[in-house]
């Protein structure tokens, strides 16, 4: 969840049923903060991680629900601007050599290299930038009894490739779930390859950044990684 940069209060995505958390005090911007503090009742997340509803095709339905609910917010003719994921998969080929040489003593890197070498090339396709929550990874997610109760975060939301919001798919998912979520996005060979290219590029960011200081967000990147492997 973010605050607008006017103080006007948090940005909540309205177009579908997912709730987010209740808002708590919001502060000023202070010491530099481009945006005002929101404090949130996170109890619902903390239950969220002790849950793993990642074999729950229910789940997925519920994940693909919001997908395309983000999807559906009009961009106002925005498209996709500045650095970060969701434009050219190519623009990060500095950082992914980075990656690769911090990773040698985590994972397979020859493999991975290899596996880049294909992802980065493939094309952005005639769908135009739709809205994306950009960062569907488990902490940013609710769950309650197996299904998902909110999403984290939404303050990012922005017009991007619509492929980055799949990521969600490979962090989230096993894999019949995950054949759930595809099919109810409709999603065609090229925009599902795209989405794990960006589930790459995340993961391979993840485990050595936060091997030390997060460790289950480095734990969800080799999952992923793993996840992206095999399929």
């Amino acid at each position: 969840m973010a605050v607008d940069r006017g103080g006007r209060g948090p940005r909540t995505v309205r177009t579908h049923p997912v709730p987010h958390p209740r808002t708590g005090r919001v502060g000023c911007p202070r010491g530099g903060l481009p945006a005002a503090v929101v404090g949130a009742d996170l109890a619902a997340r903390r239950r969220g991680h002790r849950r793993r509803p990642g074999e729950s095709e229910a789940f997925a339905h519920d994940l693909a629900e919001f997908i395309g609910g983000v999807r559906g917010i009009d961009t106002r003719g925005r498209t996709f601007r500045g650095g970060g994921r969701g434009g050219d998969l190519r623009a990060h080929d500095t950082w992914m050599e980075t990656c690769f040489e911090r990773s040698e003593r985590f994972l397979d890197v020859p493999l991975l290299r290899r596996m880049w070498t294909v992802l980065r090339d493939l094309p952005r396709g005639p769908v135009p930038d739709l809205m994306t929550h950009g960062d569907l990874i488990p902490g940013n997610v609710l769950v309650s009894r197996g299904r998902l109760a909110g999403v984290l975060d939404v303050g990012g939301l922005r017009a991007a490739d619509p492929a980055l919001d799949l990521v969600g798919a490979w962090h989230l998912l096993e894999d019949r779930p995950r054949r759930a979520l595809r099919a109810d996005l409709g999603c065609d060979d090229l925009e599902w390859e795209r989405g794990k290219a960006w589930a790459f590029q995340q993961s391979m960011g993840a485990v050595w950044y936060y091997h030390e200081s997060n460790p289950p967000m480095s734990r969800m990147g080799t999952r992923t990684l793993a996840r992206l492997a095999a399929a």
